[in-house]
């Protein structure tokens, strides 16, 4: 079912645009757009996902059969369709634009467009105000796609294991975001890093943790998200973590995360306000 957010043109919400990024696969940055959209939902907050991966995986771990949808992030792109045509209001509580492997089609295609760079950013001008946090679950690599992300965002989140190539990953990450900084996004920053896949009995995990903490002693999140079964499973049922176990570790993490996040961005208007 398709449905336009559920906010109306005037309540002048300023969406803080973050996209989940990082250049090494399997770290746990689809699970992180799910869970963590997930989580604010939960607290009030208005939520938009952007699955920009044509694995599509963040929607499928939203709830959405990415298989079944008749129109996608591909579409809005490349102006076959409108935002509001093409947007899911998921049953977990927050709205998704889904992506499936049609997306790969916006790759080639947005290549051959002047200002190709700036897409995304055109669309999220117009529905901004719309939600409190827009996330842009990029695709694992630095392509066409993820640049439109970089330029789209205010910031970036990066979710990254404490493991040696990790930090050979995070070095040419942060490369990306500067040299998107100085050519294209004077604003964009390091929103901050997500140690993932957390391991405290590993002496590496600790040693990497420690590092992080000494080159970005501001931006390492408190928050630190476990190896935990559960969030592991919880995809494979089409449900963010809290959906699936509340009281898993997975789930109090991310939970935990949102906490964190929230108190950095006070809510501008309660629900009962919004809905006047």
């Amino acid at each position: 079912m398709h449905k336009k957010p559920n906010t109306k043109v005037g309540d002048n919400i300023v969406g803080k645009i973050i996209a989940i990024a990082n250049q090494k696969g399997g770290v746990g940055k689809t699970t992180t757009c799910v869970n963590l959209s997930a989580a604010l939902a939960c607290k009030k907050r208005w939520v938009l996902l952007i699955d920009f991966d044509p694995q599509g995986n963040a929607t499928m771990g939203s709830g959405v059969a990415k298989n079944n949808i008749t129109l996608s992030v591909n579409d809005v792109l490349l102006n076959q369709a409108s935002f509001a045509d093409a947007l899911i209001k998921t049953q977990v509580g927050y709205d998704i634009l889904p992506a499936n492997a049609s997306l790969t089609q916006a790759e080639i295609k947005l290549l051959q467009l002047e200002r190709r760079e700036y897409c995304l950013q055109n669309i999220l001008e117009k529905v901004k105000d719309f939600y409190d946090f827009i996330f842009i679950d990029c695709p694992p690599s630095l392509n066409i796609l993820t640049v439109n992300a970089l330029v789209a965002a205010n910031s970036v989140l990066i979710p990254m294991q404490c493991e040696y190539y990790a930090l050979e990953g995070l070095t040419s990450l942060v490369g990306t975001i500067e040299n998107i900084k100085q050519t294209v996004n004077s604003e964009l920053e390091i929103e901050g890093i997500l140690r993932t896949m957390y391991d405290a009995r590993n002496r590496l995990t600790l040693e990497v943790s420690q590092q992080l903490l000494q080159y970005f002693p501001d931006k390492v999140y408190k928050t630190v998200i476990p190896r935990n079964v559960r969030l592991a499973e919880a995809p494979s049922h089409g449900l963010p973590v809290m959906y699936y176990d509340r009281n898993s570790l997975g789930a109090q993490a991310y939970l935990n995360l949102a906490k964190e996040i929230n108190s950095q961005f006070p809510m501008q208007k309660t629900v009962e306000e919004r809905k006047k």
